[in-house]
């Protein structure tokens, strides 16, 4: 899996990175809405954008372009956030994300939540059941 890790907080984005890689995925970083958007269009597309919300440029303006690029059309968005007040996840799901994790993450299940929120959108509701996670505490 290729994922492209959003997030304007280096610490974050090696953590991230480093996860995913240990676990054999490959990763690319942007540190914001606009280095994304360009990363996207420069391509080729990853599987998997792990977005940050609140970060410069907005991430929902990053996940508005993917879904409206028909050539981007097969990427799984996942919002990467600190925002876990009731309701922003289902605020999230609605404005284009497939999936949600909140930080602080938990290192134990981070990359399985990821995989499993991408073979869920690739299954589709009637493959394997999606596990997404919803939001959790601190982990």
């Amino acid at each position: 899996m290729r994922v492209l890790i959003v997030d304007d907080q280096a610490v974050n984005r090696e953590l991230a990175r480093a996860l995913l890689e240990h676990r054999g995925h490959a990763a690319d970083e942007a540190a914001s809405a606009a280095a994304a958007i360009a990363a996207l269009d420069r391509g080729p597309a990853p599987d998997v954008v792990l977005l940050d919300i609140d970060l410069p440029g907005g991430g929902l303006t990053v996940a508005a372009h993917i879904r409206a690029a028909p050539a981007l059309e097969g990427v799984t968005v996942i919002a990467y956030t600190a925002l876990a007040m009731r309701g922003d996840r289902e605020r999230l799901l609605a404005a284009g994300c497939d999936g949600y994790i909140s930080k602080p993450i938990s290192v134990r299940t981070f990359v399985a939540e990821i995989e499993a929120v991408h073979e869920g959108r690739r299954h589709g509701p009637t493959g394997p059941p999606s596990a997404d996670p919803g939001p959790r505490g601190a982990g």
